[in-house]
């Protein structure tokens, strides 16, 4: 049977149980870069708990999208005020406008090369110009079986991942680590003016994960 959640929907209260605070910081950081009170999308943003929540806290508008039906209901409950959209990241609508900023941390690998590539075009056209998106994924190319949900993840590593940002347009400006071993890619749009539509237009220092962690 499909599952849009990619496995994490059987394994969501495991996983909500021991997700901790590293990669907060890093977060923070990052959106000292964002304009003030600015947009972001958490995309497979889980339970809220502590991505969405340290963007919320550093003043910014949060929007969420995960797959899992059970982890988005705790991230409504974490963020009753936020839009939130039970959908993958890959189909994703992207609420059908612009935003200053996207994350996707903990995500991007889980997904086959292919889905990735079509994830981080579609959050390049979901960003304002000038907009930044910030994801997590291990430094160097890799595979791994993910303890929780048994099915691989694949790290493109850094050439991989600069080469789909140049394609959709994203220049890669930054990598970062955090406390617990965790890299992360920081890449802007190109700065087409100041203010950018804010509607969709339709057209057509992430962890150096082991083998066997499991999504930050």
């Amino acid at each position: 049977m499909n599952d849009p959640s990619h496995g994490w929907e059987a394994v969501a209260e495991r996983f909500a149980a021991m997700r901790s605070e590293v990669g907060a910081d890093v977060v923070r950081r990052w959106a000292g870069d964002l304009p003030a009170g600015g947009s972001v999308v958490d995309i497979g943003c889980g339970t809220g708990r502590p991505i969405a929540l340290a963007l919320a806290g550093a003043g910014l508008a949060v929007s969420g999208i995960d797959p899992s039906p059970t982890l988005l209901a705790a991230f409504r409950h974490a963020l009753p005020h936020a839009p939130a959209s039970c959908e993958t990241a890959e189909d994703s609508g992207y609420f059908g406008r612009r935003f200053d900023g996207a994350v996707a941390i903990g995500l991007l690998f889980l997904l086959p090369p292919a889905t990735q590539a079509v994830v981080i075009d579609r959050v390049a056209r979901a960003l304002r110009p000038g907009g930044r998106f910030l994801f997590s994924a291990p430094a160097i190319a890799c595979c791994w079986t993910d303890t929780l949900t048994g099915r691989v993840s694949q790290s493109l590593g850094g050439e991989g991942y600069r080469a789909l940002l140049d394609q959709a347009g994203l220049r890669l400006t930054d990598e970062y680590d955090d406390a617990g071993g965790n890299h992360y890619f920081a890449a802007v749009g190109p700065g087409v003016g100041a203010d950018g539509p804010d509607r969709l237009v339709p057209i057509v220092a992430g962890k150096r994960r082991d083998p066997g962690s499991s999504p930050g």
